[in-house]
């Protein structure tokens, strides 16, 4: 094996084994914080109606993720069907949960449509990073939304509510600028790839909101979906397996200051990732399906 290579292996290597080092740490931290029993139990007791709601809802969501997507693709000149596009967003979800140490959702797709259409690798990066940040900076607008609507005290001189407005005056001339500065090729798909952005984010609110009515939790919405929201923004954060530990640790440290129950809260994140990995192994089945063509 070429030194070259075997330097990116072993880079790819540590790059998972310290991925599981801090999935592990995280889970750790977690079960050492609530009652894994009253956790359970809540789980047990999630009513499946809501929660199969909350699955189709999350699956409409990630279709709007995948017509973003696309819009961005023909962008640099790369145009495929919206069927086919899916199919590929699915087998990419597959390979950023189920395979953390390998080429990643975002690189498939890039060595995939870089070897079948006209269009080089740095222009489907552009086009799969930006993706990426679109859909952030929604996400930031709306939990800088949920943050005008809640009184939480903090540390800050400005109250929490007044920061929530400042945030959300501030993401999208910030966004319009990052895009003009760096993106200025995408330019004219940016209220189209936006529109669908906060589809996706809000439908995800809504698929969440569903989550919180299986597990009986009748007050304190705002309160468990901003905490969500932030711990969304941390999983993107490439540190643990899927997010995986990630999210809860946030649940569990943000419980004191929002005044939420940490073990509906873990419940709630757990049922989250689980929606998200049944979604996701649906890539395998596609993956399967077009190795056999």
């Amino acid at each position: 094996m070429p030194l070259k290579r075997f330097s990116r292996v072993n880079k790819k290597l540590l790059k998972l084994i310290l991925k599981i080092l801090l999935t592990g740490l995280a889970l750790y931290l977690v079960f050492n914080k609530i009652d894994t029993r009253a956790t359970w139990q809540v789980i047990k007791d999630a009513h499946k109606g809501w929660l199969f709601l909350a699955w189709f809802l999350f699956v409409l969501s990630k279709v709007f993720c995948a017509f973003r997507l696309n819009i961005y693709f023909r962008d640099v000149g790369v145009y495929i069907s919206e069927l086919k596009n899916i199919k590929l967003y699915g087998i990419g979800m597959f390979y950023n949960l189920f395979l953390p140490g390998g080429i990643g959702g975002d690189g498939y797709k890039v060595y995939l449509l870089n070897k079948t259409q006209d269009s080089t690798v740095k222009q489907l990066l552009n086009a799969v990073l930006l993706d990426r940040g679109n859909g952030l900076a929604v996400l930031l607008f709306l939990l800088f939304g949920l943050m005008v609507w809640l009184n939480l005290e903090w540390p800050l001189p400005i109250s929490f509510s007044m920061a929530g407005i400042i945030g959300m005056l501030m993401m999208p001339p910030g966004f319009y600028l990052v895009m003009r500065l760096f993106f200025p090729s995408f330019m004219h798909s940016l209220l189209p790839t936006t529109g669908y952005s906060f589809l996706n984010q809000v439908i995800q609110l809504f698929s969440a909101f569903f989550i919180l009515m299986s597990l009986g939790l009748q007050g304190q919405f705002l309160e468990y979906l901003f905490v969500f929201l932030v711990s969304s923004t941390v999983s993107v954060l490439p540190l643990t397996i899927g997010g995986v530990g990630a999210r809860e640790l946030v649940f569990v440290f943000a419980h004191h200051y929002v005044g939420i129950d940490k073990n509906a809260a873990v419940a709630f994140s757990l049922l989250f990732f689980v929606i998200t990995a049944f979604t996701s192994f649906s890539g395998a089945f596609l993956k399967f399906r077009e190795s056999n063509r």
